[in-house]
């Protein structure tokens, strides 16, 4: 099983180095399945909008929703979310097989069982290795999903690119 987190501290940085690995893994002419996640600044607000790129196309969905200024509760449009899943889903089931599969993040959707929960599931089934961004709210939830045989990689492009290179090149067991 070929399983890998990262976490960094800075808001929007995972999902920057995702977005980022994302881009050069198409540029070497890996087959990619998964979302990598913009976050846009609204100005009216101090939160953000939340958009996924459904991989390996260019196809964006926005998952957050608004829900006023006053609102506490979390933003995420678990419907838009189950969209991007179904469509992430699809592609695994293509001929070719994607390489690789790039999640944005295991977050308290995937804690719970949902979202790209058991896609992530299917995919190391099939032997295709996982990337995914991990929050600190969510790390031992993940850790238990994956029954601690997850690797945490370094936040680092370079060093991402080249865990990905190494699982692409090792069969899984």
């Amino acid at each position: 099983m070929s399983l890998a987190y990262v976490m960094t501290t800075e808001r929007g940085a995972t999902d920057r180095l995702l977005t980022a690995l994302a881009e050069r893994l198409q540029t070497r002419g890996l087959r990619l399945a998964g979302i990598v996640q913009t976050n846009t600044e609204c100005y009216d607000d101090k939160l953000c909008d939340m958009d996924v790129r459904v991989l390996p196309g260019d196809e964006v969905i926005r998952i957050s929703q608004s829900l006023g200024p006053e609102a506490r509760g979390c933003r995420l449009n678990p419907g838009a979310l189950e969209q991007a899943v179904g469509q992430v889903t699809e592609s695994l089931a293509q001929t070719p097989a994607p390489q690789v599969l790039l999640v944005n993040k295991f977050g308290k959707h995937e804690a719970d069982g949902r979202g790209m929960r058991p896609v992530i599931g299917e995919a190391l089934a099939m032997g295709i290795p996982v990337v995914s961004g991990v929050n600190r709210m969510n790390v031992e939830a993940f850790k238990d999903f994956s029954g601690g045989l997850a690797e945490a990689a370094d936040a680092d492009l370079d060093a991402l690119e080249a865990w990905v290179m190494q699982a692409v090149k090792t069969p899984a067991e």
